[in-house]
């Protein structure tokens, strides 16, 4: 199965070619470039939609030299405002006219459309171009438009309204924003269309610019050196920018250009796996010949290219019939992307069998509700699932028999097994007594009376006498006599999400004083990530309580925006951060004379956590992860960082997503603080959350008193020369600025504020999200 669409990106010289070269075994030209594409092996392809001609009329109209003559200006003037009125084009205007050709064809928009100039004039006329280009593309039902890219940062609001009218204009055609990984060029205004010889009509002249397009990021960077943080996130930053401002429409996808040469170090890309790439654009010239002469793609390319596998991108392989490469010849191109295709990591993970990429096919992305054990009854189906996971239940067993051998050989043990389901815990237990050669009573509680049924015929078909089945609640019924150990397997995907602490709660009276549970422990974790995807899924309901829910979901299209190592200053925590911790059995809750709690107070909880980010990102939720200690040194865990040394290929949770109602930018090198609190009362248990931003800037301090204030553990404190938004991947020399040091260094408590009064850093805020299901009015789990 290929992971990858291959397509060829064709442009107007290989339609005139087709022309001259036209065969009658086909009815067009275009129809035949079809054909001898397919034949390639291609899957599809790309045209430009329109040819020079229309082009030179719409210049005609709609620019004018400045030597013009005024009967020239106004014949022009005229021609202009009568296409104004009734756009439309002439038959060699087109490369397309025919349904047919149309069928299955991506393409692209005239490239030479302004939409970020900073000339109303021509930007008005390249917008109604624009739209005249997509009514025709509409009209011959294609279904994706390749846009132009923005090359004006200053006017790319003006880029990004544009395009959200035209979204809402044309409403069954898919647009994409082609744009460069990142500006690698000396930032310079540039303007493909605009000459020192023409102004636009009715317009007055303006400053001329280099007639090759160029990304100008900013008038005011021109004053000022750029580094390379700069470079690699000012097109993000324009993506960014349109998206938001199309609201983040679903049939707005971008077209990622491979063309610059990309930097040995990833981390600041990795932004992209968080967007809906659905193209990537490789030219031939971003290949280099090999040691035999074949095209081969620099490593860091390859490597970006083999993660972006995944997200079945469809690759738009341009300029590869022009023998740019000695051998090989066109094929080699698309023979060496489907070799990065099998030799991808997640590909290959995605299809071994047993894996959590394989077992998750068709769920990646997918908002799930979580489970509610206590107040639902789990379908046989839902049981099926998690039975499927051999990881989960050989480390339940491992961590029984561990369990049993440190018990003395000849004493009696009894266990009790609090939420059996269908009896796998039952069946492994049996299989770990059999192991460690002990005896043992074993009781298994099951309050769903669907599942008690499965049980009993288990027991009279398999277990015998050697399990004792109870049926209840774990909470109101008793058991027979105290167990040594207890045994549940009630942890959701934060780990406290599915209710374990209460459930727990009401079988801890089932323990002898020196019993013990397994799990023994479990702790929750949170990291900030980027997705547009599962924002767009989160709100698609048009339900605020939608966003103010978590998602139990297989994350794909996200970036996870905190670094992997703290900040300078030591405020900020690692990329993802524990919020709190449950431990069983615990000794100081007050019980009643039943021996359960008189409330649900001491299950609360709350965090605080700071992270630091090292690239600037959008914020659109929390990843929530658990790990838990069953016995000893044996354990579960879906910590990205730790899960493949405690429990590699576990497939029973995926991580949790709690979404943000509106997305928060965070610059490079900010400061994010998270809230997250779990509440309850009597009747159910809830999560709040909030996230602030910060950013350290200079600034002074004015007295003796505010520079006390400010030099406690909680502020900023930077050595001398560290950078204001250091990079996390400093070391890679491509991302090195040469006017600042690198090195950032920890002072001691005693000199914070001398480095205070000598710098004069101050943490800002920039931002804030709202609180989050407050008083859980949009989720919460009963008890």
């Amino acid at each position: 199965m290929d992971w990858a669409t291959l397509a060829t990106a064709l442009v107007a010289e290989d339609v005139a070619d087709a022309i001259q070269a036209h065969s009658e075994q086909y009815e067009t030209p275009v129809l035949q470039l079809v054909a001898e594409a397919r034949a390639k092996g291609y899957e599809t392809l790309t045209l430009p939609l329109t040819t020079e001609k229309w082009k030179k009329r719409w210049s005609d109209m709609c620019l004018m030299s400045m030597d013009a003559t005024d009967s020239e200006k106004e014949e022009a003037s005229k021609a202009a405002e009568a296409w104004r009125s009734r756009p439309g084009f002439l038959r060699d205007e087109v490369t397309i006219s025919r349904l047919d050709e149309a069928e299955g064809i991506i393409v692209m928009i005239s490239e030479w459309l302004e939409l970020d100039s900073p000339d109303d004039g021509i930007r008005h006329d390249a917008e109604i171009a624009l739209q005249q280009e997509l009514a025709y593309a509409s009209y011959l039902n294609i279904q994706t438009a390749i846009l132009p890219p923005p090359r004006n940062r200053d006017y790319v609001a003006s880029y990004a309204r544009i395009i959200n009218s035209c979204l809402t204009a044309t409403p069954y055609i898919s647009l994409s924003v082609r744009l460069p990984i990142y500006n690698p060029s000396v930032f310079q205004p540039g303007s493909p269309l605009r000459s020192p010889f023409q102004t636009p009509i009715g317009a007055k002249a303006a400053t001329s610019s280099p007639g090759t397009p160029a990304l100008v990021v900013s008038d005011l960077t021109l004053e000022r050196p750029q580094n390379s943080e700069t470079s690699l996130n000012a097109t993000w930053e324009m993506w960014d920018l349109i998206r938001s401002m199309c609201d983040y429409n679903t049939r707005l996808t971008l077209t990622l250009d491979l063309s610059p040469a990309l930097p040995s170090t990833l981390g600041v890309l990795s932004k992209w796996a968080a967007e809906s790439v659905r193209y990537i654009f490789l030219p031939a010239t971003t290949f280099i010949a090999n040691m035999k002469g074949y095209p081969v793609l620099p490593k860091p390319t390859q490597a970006f290219l083999r993660d972006s596998m995944i997200h079945r991108p469809t690759i738009l392989l341009a300029d590869v019939n022009t023998g740019r490469h000695r051998r090989g010849g066109e094929s080699a191109y698309s023979q060496y992307v489907r070799h990065l295709e099998k030799t991808s990591p997640p590909v290959q993970a995605a299809q071994k069998p047993g894996t959590v990429e394989n077992f998750a096919q068709g769920y990646q992305d997918y908002l799930q509700a979580p489970l509610q054990p206590l107040m639902d009854n789990l379908p046989s189906a839902t049981y099926q699932t998690f039975e499927q996971d051999p990881i989960k239940y050989s480390q339940y067993e491992e961590a029984m028999f561990r369990a049993f051998i440190d018990r003395p050989a000849g004493e009696k043990t009894v266990v009790c097994i609090a939420g059996a389901g269908r009896g796998p815990l039952v069946a492994r237990c049996l299989k770990a007594l059999e192991r460690a050669r002990r005896e043992a009573i074993v009781f298994a509680i099951e309050k769903n009376p669907n599942a008690y049924v499965t049980l009993q015929y288990r027991q009279a078909n398999e277990w015998g006498t050697k399990v004792q089945l109870i049926f209840g609640d774990m909470r109101a019924i008793e058991v027979p006599e105290k167990a040594d150990i207890l045994i549940s397997e009630l942890l959701g995907s934060f780990g406290d999400n599915e209710l374990s602490p209460e459930c727990l709660d009401g079988a801890m009276r089932f323990l002898k004083p020196d019993g013990i549970s397994i799990p023994s422990s479990y702790t929750a974790h949170l990291a900030p990530l980027s997705s547009s995807k599962l924002y767009n899924e989160a709100r698609s309901s048009k339900n605020d309580k939608s966003l103010e829910t978590p998602y139990v979901v297989m994350f794909q299209n996200v970036n996870i925006l905190s670094g992997t190592k703290a900040s300078a200053d030591g405020r900020c925590g690692p990329q993802i951060q524990e919020c709190w911790e449950f431990e069983h059995p615990r000794s100081d809750v007050v019980l009643d004379a039943r021996g359960l709690p008189l409330t649900n107070s001491h299950n609360a909880r709350s965090a605080k956590l700071r992270f630091y980010i090292p690239h600037a990102g959008v914020l659109h939720g929390l990843a929530g992860y658990f790990e838990a200690v069953l016995y000893g040194t044996i354990g579960l865990s879906i910590h990205p960082h730790r899960k493949d040394q405690i429990s590699k290929d576990m497939l029973s949770w995926f991580p949790l997503f709690f979404p943000f109602k509106e997305p928060l930018y965070l610059p490079s090198g900010s400061e994010l603080q998270v809230s997250i609190w779990r509440l309850t009362n009597q009747k159910q248990v809830w999560y709040e959350w909030h996230a602030e931003s910060f950013l350290s800037v200079p600034g002074k301090s004015t007295s003796n008193d505010e520079l006390l204030l400010s030099a406690g553990p909680r502020s900023p404190a930077f050595s001398e020369g560290t950078p204001l938004s250091p990079m996390a991947d400093r070391e890679d020399p491509f991302l090195v600025d040469s006017g600042l040091s690198r090195s950032a260094t920890l002072p001691p408590a005693s000199s914070t504020m001398f480095h205070n009064r000598e710098l004069g850093y101050e943490l800002v805020k920039i931002g804030h999200t709202s609180l989050h299901n407050p008083g859980g009015r949009s989720s919460w789990i009963g008890l």
